[in-house]
């Protein structure tokens, strides 16, 4: 549910003249890739008619993915990493013309990082109903417009199912290991609960088994953001001149305050002006809110309004327990060797949510307690902090699996 470009990641604390410049002008009707952008590394899947949980269908899907590494001859030796809510596929590379912000955790996969592409034959996808070349509201749709308002309701469920088609379609019958951080790590869940045969290692990095009533409240301000933006147009705005940046940008700024820290964020700004005008009065403004303004402006660069939607709403969806007898009795199911991660001031989704996962899950690596990451950099620690979570990450990735 994170930022996941490094360039957010910066320490400074003002915005500068410069990153302000590089925002000016009118922002697109939508930062949803398309078919006459750039390629870049995009590879595609058909997932075709998929059956969605809650009824209906969704016809001619297909997922984006992207690959590193080689396919074993016994094809045994397959990775699937996951991306959170405003993800994509380039989880590894440079940025290019097709790929507008270089890989979102290269210090975690690539030649001899912990994710090894040299021993690893790793796979990310674009979530269905995302907006970087996976099937999602910004796509057309049978009848050549974009979906817009008429994109199908998703869930977790709908979206795993989409990934196993995927799986299914270059020939993965076994992941050597599912890994995936916040909502990317609700995937990796159902994936280990649904298909509990094709998942030999499975991490699960700052993410509960279900979403709370209050993480459900957070989101529910993010989305009304957007829907009340009058070009929002009850989400047909394609065709229009504008699209619903001010609400979209709004949604980003009050998820930030959940990504990071009270005390990072205290610590790095306190009450310093962004510029030599007060803010008291005097028209100026306090540095954490020009690094809000910054990142809210330059996210409505690269998302799509509706996909945002439809991702949040699939996100509130999670609950591992649904009609499976509650939240012990799923993850009982798993036999992957597990990896269960948090970070130790996670405001988005703190720890409890991490031990009841570290309790019920019988084959983790660590007994009955996760790993906890001691960082000040929020939920987004497990994007920011690669040395220490790819040291865990190489120690599940080394250990002997038996297969059955």
């Amino acid at each position: 549910m994170d930022w996941q470009t490094p360039a957010d990641f910066e320490t400074a604390s003002l915005i500068t003249e410069a990153q302000a410049r590089a925002l000016a002008g009118k922002p697109p009707v939508t930062g949803a890739w398309h078919e006459s952008d750039p390629l870049g590394d995009r590879q595609f899947a058909p997932v075709g008619t998929l059956e969605l949980e809650r009824g209906g269908t969704l016809p001619f899907a297909r997922l984006a993915y992207e690959t590193w590494g080689t396919l074993s001859p016994k094809r045994d030796n397959a990775v699937l990493v996951l991306h959170a809510l405003t993800g994509d596929s380039h989880v590894f590379g440079a940025a290019s013309a097709g790929h507008v912000t270089s890989g979102w955790w290269n210090g975690v996969v690539g030649p001899g990082k912990p994710i090894d592409t040299e021993r690893w034959f790793v796979v990310a996808p674009n979530l269905l109903g995302g907006c970087q070349g996976s099937t999602g509201p910004a796509s057309l749709a049978p009848d050549g417009t974009e979906w817009g308002s008429r994109f199908p309701y998703l869930t977790i469920r709908d979206q795993v199912a989409a990934q196993v088609a995927l799986a299914d379609a270059i020939g993965i019958e076994r992941w050597g290991a599912v890994v995936g951080g916040s909502m990317g790590g609700m995937h990796a869940l159902e994936w280990a609960i649904t298909h509990p045969e094709r998942v030999e290692r499975l991490a699960v990095l700052a993410v509960p088994p279900a979403l709370t009533a209050d993480q459900i409240a957070a989101n529910s301000l993010q989305l009304e953001a957007v829907r009340m933006d009058a070009n929002f147009r009850g989400g047909d705005y394609y065709d229009g001149d504008e699209g619903p940046a001010t609400g979209l940008a709004l949604a980003r700024r009050l998820a930030m305050l959940n990504y990071r820290s009270s005390s990072e964020l205290n610590d790095r700004f306190a009450r310093s002006w962004q510029s030599g005008i007060s803010p008291l009065g005097d028209g100026g403004r306090f540095a954490v809110e020009s690094y809000l303004d910054f990142h809210g402006n330059r996210f409505v660069r690269r998302f799509d309004a509706n996909s945002y939607i439809t991702l949040v709403d699939a996100m509130n969806s999670h609950d591992v327990g649904r009609a499976r007898g509650g939240a012990a009795s799923a993850l009982s199911r798993i036999s992957a060797l597990t990896l269960v991660l948090g970070i130790s001031s996670d405001r988005l989704f703190p720890l409890d949510g991490q031990h009841v996962i570290a309790r019920n899950v019988s084959s983790t690596l660590d007994g009955d307690e996760p790993v906890i990451i001691d960082s000040p950099f929020g939920h987004d620690g497990f994007l920011i902090e690669e040395d220490a979570v790819g040291r865990h990450l190489r120690r599940l990735l080394d250990a002997s699996v038996p297969r059955g």
